[in-house]
């Protein structure tokens, strides 16, 4: 018995020894502190219903610590938060403005041009997701399977994935699959107008209602009852959910000691509430009714309009099943030490009509030692879905309908560019952590449909001694 303990003993110490002296895959802790800012313009609010005050500030920091639990397995946590403001999704509630919604005169006063400072103009969207990530003896062969948790005031999501890569050909071939799995629900937020028809039974003469004078097209004040503003078409959404199931598979091949090449495919299904609660459609074939300045409904659609709104029709309305299929392409190609080009290419498909391209080069140029300069460009276009239309176009016998330009034809230009501070040899120190490198990276965006945006971004990424 002595023996046998001391035999498997001497075989574990063996064992031990191995796992010892194997290249780790990760040899320290590592943090990564991220932020970036983003700022839009453009006039195609959805929720106004595709006309409107479409500026928007997001802020998000972000943090990511990855921790080797051995010399094979490495447990990643990644939290951050996103605090923005939004005149598009504030206009909910258009009324609610500050020195523009007193009640004078029996009318109340709202914009598409004009944001809000209700509760909807601003919101901090939180996120944590965890991960672990095994790889063999050889490094062949990894696998990992995360779990992640995100909220806002009007949405949450958690989601679960795994994936498996397989290395061979003496490393230079890598094949790739994985799954993702995202159980979201709408907390549902309504255009005030339409909610209050409902709660109201229809009354316009009770409740939000009661203090407003309702006007037709003309500006003339309307009867309350009888032939006026009447969306029957509303009804609160009954499914609350929205599941995405997503496959990926990925190839990467070395062509030769200067050249990768590498191909991807996804598989992405979509079922539950597909729309945006929020959002306002209006249609062609009913009257329209306002509420606030009369004088203002024949320059509505302008920006020169800041106290007339027109009442909702009825929410976006979407299939609730959506299949999409992107697939692509990547060619990296290592001309010397100094230059580094880097390719890419996808094309998506989906069942709701849009097929779009997109393609990017990097050229990542060193011009120091520690600093690596990457100008980019980035050029995407679309189709349009089969269920948009712009501001008061559809028709109330259309079974979907969206006035999200997002779902639009456009086209769309990416110019970035980036630098990069790097030190393998972390000689700058904070306590017990290096500072291994420093990002910063500029983009601008541009549609051909008026929207634009500023978006810049930061890293430090810091390494335990």
């Amino acid at each position: 018995m002595i023996l046998m303990f001391l035999m498997g003993s001497l075989a574990y110490a063996q064992k031990d020894s191995t796992t010892i002296y194997k290249k780790r895959v990760l040899e320290s802790t590592e943090i990564d502190i991220l932020s970036s800012y983003y700022k839009q313009t453009g006039d195609n609010a959805s929720v106004t219903g595709g006309i409107g005050n479409e500026e928007l500030t997001d802020f998000t920091p972000t943090i990511i610590v990855s921790m080797p639990l051995n010399a094979d397995d490495v447990l990643t946590i990644d939290a951050g938060f996103s605090t923005y403001t939004s005149a598009s999704s504030s206009n909910v509630n258009p009324f609610d403005k500050s020195g523009a919604s007193s009640n004078t005169n029996n009318t109340m006063e709202g914009s598409p041009w004009v944001a809000s400072s209700g509760a909807s103009q601003k919101d901090t969207w939180t996120n944590l997701s965890v991960s672990y990530a095994h790889s063999s003896d050889d490094r062949n062969k990894k696998w990992s399977t995360n779990i992640s948790f995100s909220n806002e005031y009007d949405y949450s999501s958690i989601g679960i994935g795994g994936a498996y890569t397989l290395q061979f050909n003496q490393k230079n071939t890598e094949m790739g699959l994985s799954s993702n799995l995202f159980f979201d629900t709408w907390k549902a937020v309504y255009p005030t107008e339409l909610k209050a028809y409902i709660d109201e039974e229809g009354d316009l003469d009770d409740g939000f209602f009661s203090n407003a004078d309702i006007l037709d097209i003309n500006g003339n004040i309307t009867p309350k009852s009888g032939n006026t503003w009447n969306p029957d078409a509303f009804e609160k959404i009954k499914d609350k959910g929205r599941n995405t199931y997503a496959v990926s598979l990925s190839f990467s091949q070395i062509l030769g000691k200067n050249a990768q090449f590498s191909l991807f495919a996804d598989i992405v299904m979509q079922k539950g509430y597909l729309a945006n609660p929020m959002q306002r459609v209006y249609f062609a074939d009913k009257a329209n009714y306002f509420i606030g300045n009369a004088s203002s409904i024949p320059i509505y659609t302008s920006s020169e309009n800041r106290d007339v709104f027109m009442l909702a029709d009825d929410i976006e309305r979407l299939p609730d099943t959506r299949f999409k299929i992107p697939v692509g392409a990547r060619f990296n190609y290592y001309f010397n030490e100094f230059l580094t080009l880097r390719t890419y290419y996808r094309y998506y498909k989906d069942d709701w009509g849009i097929q779009s391209n997109t393609i990017s080069v990097e050229l990542p140029i060193k011009i120091l030692g520690k600093l690596t300069l990457y100008p980019g460009y980035r050029f995407y276009n679309q189709s349009t879905a089969d269920y948009f239309a712009p501001f008061d176009a559809h028709l109330s016998t259309d079974e979907y309908y969206t006035s999200d330009y997002d779902l639009s034809k456009f086209d769309a230009n990416q110019w970035s560019i980036g630098l990069t501070y790097t030190d393998i040899f972390t000689s700058f120190h904070i306590g017990k952590f290096g500072l291994k490198s420093i990002d910063l990276k500029y983009n601008n965006y541009e549609r051909n449909s008026g929207l634009k945006a500023n978006y810049f971004a930061f890293g430090l990424k810091f390494v335990m001694d």
